[in-house]
C-alpha cells in the first residue's frame, strides 16, 4: 500500500512533535528522514540538554500538521545516536490518524522578553515558542529558581505584547544566562491564537529557507 507523506508519516524535512506517553513532555524535532515505519528525528534537544529524555524502547507519541488537520501515530524509540548531533530513531507501531487533541506546534520564534520572578525583573529572549509554554534565554541573576516557581511574563509579539502567566518546568545556568523551559497554564485562548499564528509564520519562513 503507497505511504503518503504527510497523511501516513510526516514529511522530511518538516516539523513533528513527539510526546512522551505519561510523562507530560513534549520535544519539538526536525524530520531527517522516513524510510518505511521508520522515522528518524533530529530533537531540538536545548531543553534537555545534558538530559535523558528518552531511552530505546521508550513508548512516544508522534504528530505532525498535515495539510488539513493534525495527525497522531503511537512510536517506540529504536535508536538513540549522540554524538555532534543528537538522532533520535523511531518505529511507527500503528497507523496514523486524525489528532483530536489541539497540538501545540513549537517553532524556532526568537523575541524580547521581560519576566517578572519574585522581586526580580529579568530581561532575555525567546528560543523556541508554542502556546503551551517556551524556551526562554535570561540574563541571569541570583539564585536559579526552583521548578513549580511562578513568574509573570511579557513577550514581545508583533501583534502586540503578550503577557501570561508562567511556570518553571526546567532551568540550567549557562555562563551569565539561564535557560529555562517554562509552561503557561492558564493562557487566554485569544492568545494562544496569536501564539499559534506567529508559530506557524516562523515555520513557513524556516520550510522556504530549507526549500532555496
Amino acid at each position: 500500500m503507497t505511504s503518503v507523506p504527510g497523511i501516513d508519516h510526516p514529511e522530511e524535512q518538516s516539523e513533528a512533535h513527539v510526546s512522551l506517553t505519561g510523562r507530560g513532555v513534549s520535544v519539538s524535532a526536525r524530520v531527517e528522514m522516513v524510510q518505511n515505519d521508520t522515522v528518524v528525528l533530529r530533537p531540538s534537544a536545548g531543553d534537555f540538554v545534558e538530559q535523558a529524555v528518552v531511552s530505546v524502547g521508550s513508548v512516544v507519541e508522534l504528530f505532525w500538521k498535515g495539510q488539513d488537520d493534525f495527525r497522531t501515530a503511537p512510536a517506540e524509540v529504536t535508536a538513540v545516536e549522540q554524538g555532534a548531533v543528537l538522532r533520535w530513531r523511531l518505529r511507527m507501531t500503528g497507523p496514523a490518524e486524525v489528532s483530536q487533541r489541539r497540538t501545540a506546534v513549537r517553532g524556532r520564534v526568537v523575541l524580547p522578553l521581560e519576566a517578572g520572578l519574585g522581586s526580580l525583573e529579568l530581561t532575555g529572549e525567546t528560543a523556541d515558542l508554542s502556546e503551551n509554554g517556551a524556551r526562554l534565554l535570561l540574563e541571569g541573576f541570583g539564585m536559579l529558581p526552583e521548578a513549580g516557581s511562578t513568574m509573570d511574563l511579557r513577550i514581545d509579539l508583533e501583534s502586540g505584547p503578550l503577557q501570561v502567566k508562567a511556570e518553571v518546568v526546567r532551568v540550567q545556568a549557562r555562563g551569565a544566562r539561564w535557560s529555562m523551559s517554562v509552561r503557561f497554564p492558564d493562557i487566554a485562548e485569544k492568545d494562544q491564537d496569536r501564539v499559534r499564528r506567529r508559530v506557524f509564520q516562523a515555520l513557513r519562513e524556516e520550510r522556504a529557507r530549507l526549500s532555496d
